[in-house]
């Protein structure tokens, strides 16, 4: 409901106190309220979660949270006042009386304060009237569970076989994990989002006469979020006796836990017994319940169904853990099953005229049986006209809110959601805030929550670090799903499935955001404070001129008028996150120097070209993003942005050949050694020693990127790395591709480095890289070395990714047994006198993909490609005609050398006209054309896909 618009704002008047000093007593009152109100709005959550709050109270927490965040708004410009004359903070008081002389802005403030302290009163005292009670008082609360005869989910327990689609494989793999292998005490959970059919999928396994008949006695324990632990080991004692058809002990209602964990363990010591513990929630279950359940080396078996990776035993912990994870229904299942439950009468046919609008609603469902047999079963009660259908489809987001046949989809998700602390519960629902099927960027991501107050500090860890775990929580719990992982196995990039996001929509108010048009200027239908900005949106007739608004997103829009950036920088003083990313903007006004809230700002992908010098005032900018904009200098007055943690500004030309100058960095002026809190600074010119030097005194940098280093830098820059011990990503270019870089000087590494790039001459590689024990990925780009790098670089004990181009001048490459244990990755581009690769027995033996390309005198595939168990991916580019023959599928002489690898790729640029291409080996004549073409062997099979590039 409104328990996060409390908590942030409760977190904030902390984050601020400094600040507030002025007026200690007021704030310490409006604490002292809102806390108590909090209270009541976890007690008015409980009872929405078992539909007893009345209409009268819903607006009761409605008002809570506008009223919250009016205080937010109040205090924001009692800071932007106190800013603006700092010289009238001590005597800037809130009494009362109200001081004579006072100006006319204190005096509304100042009555601003004192009559939100009055509402906030009487809004405690309208609460107890509807009897919401303090949970943390130990008041009377409710249970958030559902009567178990109510609860949605306890239909999935009687689904009939016939009913189901897509369970049979899942459900073999399973009753092969239960009946066969090891004779350990063995757990399997099976996780995955709500909805998906975990119980129904287990319980079809556990009713299985081959399961049923393996086990001496079984017991199915249903659990849920809330439980008492004495209750689940009586009703596991009852359901094995019952199994074997005795009594169970007549004093066991009389125990303690202890004493019915030792009666468990005495009668299940000589059984082969099976449990399952259906929808786990808490962390400590199996902790606790597991010293109940012997290891009896009888085959015994524990099953586990939960949301929640983090619940489930990992096979970390031990290899008798294993984690299954369900997935969704792949399309062609989802159809028939939708089909199955639709079309009862026609055979389970689908009309034609109703096709498209059939797999529009199954899109929707994404593959999640609970939404498609819910929705299909109101639909098979519909007319069965295109109409109909079209009308439906177009409104599902407000059926699945308001509909009650549909109810069960929300409710059912949403206990996820509700399980969440209050600041997750804001992460979460921010994803509404992105359109329908959006796949974002995690480090976008993460600094939105963190401009927006979502994340709180821990000791020891930065916020970046912090808001990652809380990532990490959210797709560890199925809320959210990982759409792209990078080769350390880190989510890059994330999603949430769309009937999830109607979770998020449904609860907007939450957050108090909406979609609007950027086109639509009518009148806002009441408090909107994060406006997402998106072409193709059905507006909700909200404006985009209120003062109130603290978070602009622009997502996908064609245009952006003048009057809206006028709109934005004039008006919005009280704006904290401003994301322009890929909006078609070439500037920014003067005026965003009065936002002095502003903590986030992007102009990532605009073609935005000059910051105002007015950016010195943005006092509290966290996040300043102008990657792959046009802006090619910073202004001196950047160096006042105090609090500035995150500087990346670059622009790529891919119009040109791919060289060293290929991304180019921006100038900076002298005083960056202000910038205290930065922690990551990408891609600056290395202007002078003066500026390079200044770069040591940003002692919490994480990741640094420097560009144009001459040779006679390389002292000064040595001695300013040595003072960067937290240093994790290191990118170093020289001025050219000639140019020397001069690293040799450093005497102790890195401890913490994980990443370095070198893009430069090198006379041989420096000294105190064997000593980068944490680096997992090194890019060496024309470095040019004479002796083979690997000898140094396949000692790294964490190395996961290697990529040389144009990094070696020698004729052979040698990797030794015991090398590369943990490379994943590894690249090779432009080597132009390499002539042999050399891979030993015993060597990377995870290596998943090899890239070479361009090496001109590589006449065959690496020596002992074979020893590569692990190798997934082959891809060659540019590489010779003869090279390329070689490898054709049965035919060319190396082809047995890499039949193992499941997918060969070649890229080649300006083939002459007679390639052998075909896939029966024909001969396919090309005109005399620049052609791109991409060949994949798999297996067996050739697959050739040509696309013209350049034609001329």
């Amino acid at each position: 409901m409104a328990e996060s618009a409390v908590s942030l704002v409760l977190d904030y008047l902390v984050q601020e106190a400094r600040l507030l000093g002025g007026i200690h007593d007021e704030v310490a009152s409006i604490r002292a309220e809102l806390e108590m109100i909090q209270s009541f709005i976890k007690d008015a959550d409980a009872r929405a979660d078992k539909e007893g709050v009345s209409n009268v109270a819903r607006t009761w927490v409605r008002q809570a949270r506008e009223k919250t965040f009016h205080i937010e708004d109040v205090i924001d410009e009692y800071i932007l006042h106190i800013t603006k004359h700092p010289q009238k903070r001590k005597r800037f008081r809130f009494l009362v009386d109200i001081i004579p002389g006072m100006t006319l802005e204190r005096h509304v403030i100042a009555s601003k304060i004192q009559n939100i302290n009055n509402d906030l009163k009487a809004l405690r005292e309208r609460g107890e009237s509807f009897g919401f009670n303090s949970l943390e008082q130990g008041g009377p609360s409710y249970d958030t569970r559902c009567d178990p005869w109510h609860d949605p989910r306890m239909a999935s327990l009687f689904i009939e076989e016939n009913e189901l689609v897509g369970i049979e494989s899942p459900k073999n793999e399973l009753i092969e994990l239960l009946v066969k292998g090891q004779s350990n005490r063995t757990v399997i959970s099976v996780v995955g989002i709500g909805g998906l059919g975990k119980t129904t999928l287990v319980k079809k396994v556990y009713d299985n006469e081959q399961v049923a008949s393996h086990f001496d006695c079984n017991a199915w324990i249903t659990v849920s979020q809330s439980y008492k632990m004495e209750e689940i080991l009586r009703n596991m004692i009852k359901d094995f006796y019952e199994a074997r058809k005795e009594f169970p002990p007549r004093k066991i209602d009389t125990m303690e836990e202890t004493q019915l964990i030792n009666e468990l363990r005495q009668y299940l010591l000589e059984q082969r017994y099976v449990v399952v513990f259906d929808d786990i929630w808490n962390i400590s279950f199996w902790g606790h319940i597991k010293l109940a359940l012997p290891d009896n080396k009888k085959g015994s078996r524990i099953v586990i169904t939960t949301r929640s990776e983090i619940v489930a035993p990992s096979n970390i912990e031990s290899p008798s853990y294993h984690v299954y994870k369900l997935s969704p229904l792949p399309l062609e299942e989802a159809q028939e099953l939708f089909c199955k439950k639709v079309f009862q009468h026609e055979g389970g046919h689908c009309p034609p005229e109703l096709v498209e609008f059939a797999n529009g609603i199954i899109k929707r469902c994404g593959g999640l049986p609970l939404a498609i047999v819910t929705i299909g079963g109101l639909l098979s009660t519909k007319k069965k006209t295109a109409s109909e259908w079209c009308k439906f489809l177009d409104s599902l987001s407000s059926e699945l809110e308001s509909n009650p046949h549909l109810l069960d989809i929300t409710k059912i998700l949403s206990f996820s959601y509700q399980d969440q602390p209050y600041n997750l519960k804001a992460c979460f629902l921010y994803f509404g805030m992105f359109p329908e099927d959006y796949v974002i960027n995690c480090a976008r991501l993460i600094r939105l929550w963190i401009a927006e107050g979502f994340v709180k500090e821990k000791q020891g860890l930065t916020l970046e670090d912090v808001a990652q775990d809380y990532l990490s929580h959210l797709i560890y719990t199925s809320l959210v799903q990982v759409a792209k992982v990078d080769f350390v196995g880190k989510t890059r990039s994330c999603r949430v499935h769309d009937m999830m996001r109607e979770v998020t929509l449904s609860r907007s108010e939450e957050l108090s955001f909406c979609h609007v048009s950027i086109t639509n200027n009518s009148i806002f239908d009441g408090i909107r404070r994060r406006l997402s900005i998106q072409n193709n949106v059905n507006p909700h007739s909200e404006s985009i001129t209120s003062s109130q608004t603290r978070s602009i997103l622009i997502l996908g829009v064609d245009e952006v008028p003048d009057s809206f950036l006028t709109t934005c920088f004039a008006h919005f003083n009280l704006m904290k996150t401003m994301d322009f990313e890929g909006a078609p903007i070439d500037y920014i006004p003067e005026e965003v120097g009065n936002l002095f809230h502003l903590r986030y700002l992007s102009l990532r992908d605009t073609k935005v070209e000059k910051l105002p010098k007015s950016i010195g005032k943005l006092k509290n900018l966290e996040t300043l993003d102008l990657k792959r904009s046009r802006v090619s200098e910073l202004p001196v007055e950047i160096s006042g942005l105090s609090k500035l943690r995150y500087l990346v500004a670059y622009f790529e030309n891919n119009d040109i050949k791919y060289n060293i100058h290929f991304r180019r960095a921006v100038k900076i002026h002298s005083g960056i050694r202000c910038l205290q809190s930065l922690e990551k600074l990408f891609n600056i010119e290395a202007n002078n020693d003066a500026v390079i030097a200044e770069l040591g005194s940003l002692g919490q940098l994480r990741k640094l990127a420097i560009c144009k280093l001459k040779r006679e830098n390389g002292i000064t820059f040595c001695t300013t790395l040595k003072k960067m011990s937290h240093l994790r990503s290191l990118l170093i270019s020289a001025t050219s591709e000639e140019e020397f870089l001069g690293l040799q000087l450093m005497s102790t590494p890195l401890p913490l480095l994980q990443s370095l790039c070198l893009r430069g001459r090198l006379e041989k590689l420096p000294e105190w890289i064997p000593q980068l024990k944490s680096i997992v990925r090194i890019h060496l780009s024309w470095s040019r070395l004479m002796d083979d790098p690997f000898k140094v670089l396949q000692a790294l004990p964490n190395l996961m990714y290697v990529l040389l181009h144009d990094g070696y001048e020698g004729e052979q490459l040698h990797i030794e047994g015991g090398g590369f244990l943990k490379l994943k990755y590894l690249v090779f581009r432009n080597l132009r006198g390499l002539k042999r690769l050399i891979i030993e027995e015993g060597s990377l033996p995870l290596l998943e993909k090899l890239e070479i390309g361009s090496c001109p005198l590589l006449k065959e595939v690496p020596f002992g490609i074979h020893h590569l168990k692990s190798l997934k991916q082959l891809e060659f580019r540019d590489m010779p005609r003869e090279f390329v023959l070689s490898l054709q599928p049965n035919e060319g002489l190396h082809f047995s050398k890499v039949k193992h690898i499941p997918t060969v790729e070649f890229l080649v640029r300006s083939l002459s006209a007679d390639v052998l291409l075909a896939a029966n080996h024909n001969l396919l004549q090309m005109p005399n054309v620049s052609r791109i073409f991409k060949c994949q062997i798999r297996q067996d099979t050739v697959l050739f896909s040509i696309n013209q590039n350049i034609s001329s």
